[in-house]
Parts: C-alpha cells; sequence; structure tokens
C-alpha cells in the first residue's frame, strides 16, 4: 500500500510541474503570436531586407562602374562603409567575416599570364 501511495504522490507531483510548465509555454507563445508583436517583428524585417536592399544596390552599382571604367573593383571601400551588424551576401547567402577570399584578380592575372607565353 504504502509503495502505491509513494508512486502516485510522484505522479501528482509531476502532473503538477509538467502542467505549470505547459502553462508558462502556452502563455510565452500567446504572447508571441500578440498582434502588437507581430507587426514589430514584421517592421523589423521589412527594415533589415531595405537596409539589405541598399547594401545590395550599393554594391552592384560600385561593381557596374569599375566594369564600365576598366578600374578595379572597390569593394574594400563598400567594406570600410559596412557598420557593426551589417550582413554581407554572396550568392544570396549571408556569410561570416573571413570566409571570403576574392580570387578574381588571382584568375585575371593567370589567365593575361597564361596567354603571353602562349603567344
Amino acid at each position: 500500500m504504502m509503495k502505491r501511495l509513494t508512486w502516485f504522490m510522484g505522479g501528482a507531483a509531476a502532473g503538477v510541474v509538467g502542467a505549470s510548465v505547459a502553462k508558462k509555454k502556452v502563455k510565452a507563445a500567446a504572447a508571441e503570436l500578440s498582434p502588437a508583436n507581430l507587426a514589430h517583428k514584421a517592421a523589423d524585417r521589412v527594415r533589415e531586407t531595405a537596409h539589405d536592399a541598399k547594401l545590395t544596390i550599393k554594391a552592384k552599382q560600385i561593381e557596374l562602374r569599375a566594369r564600365i571604367t576598366g578600374t578595379p573593383s572597390r569593394a574594400a571601400s563598400l567594406a570600410d562603409e559596412l557598420q557593426d551588424g551589417d550582413a554581407v551576401f554572396v550568392d544570396g547567402q549571408p556569410v561570416e567575416p573571413g570566409q571570403v577570399i576574392v580570387l578574381r584578380q588571382v584568375r585575371e592575372r593567370n589567365e593575361a599570364a597564361g596567354r603571353r607565353r602562349r603567344a
């Protein structure tokens, strides 16, 4: 009889604790899905997307100007204009600092050197 009472009390305690944890999670989810909170999140995403679009447009303008004028890309000057928390995208994927290695100049130099050797 004592064994059954111990198991019953343990189960009841576990049920009370589980119900209180579930109640906290439901309240947190309801607060997160409130209309005001959803509006704030949507506004933040719009701001982030607009900022990312401006950076992408600026980088593309720099690249196109460099192609037209025949001057080397000024990607370093764009990197100087980035601020803490800004994201850099390569092929639509965000990259961390130090993950991007520019091989374009090396490839162009190697191709030019190959043309000179063949000629």
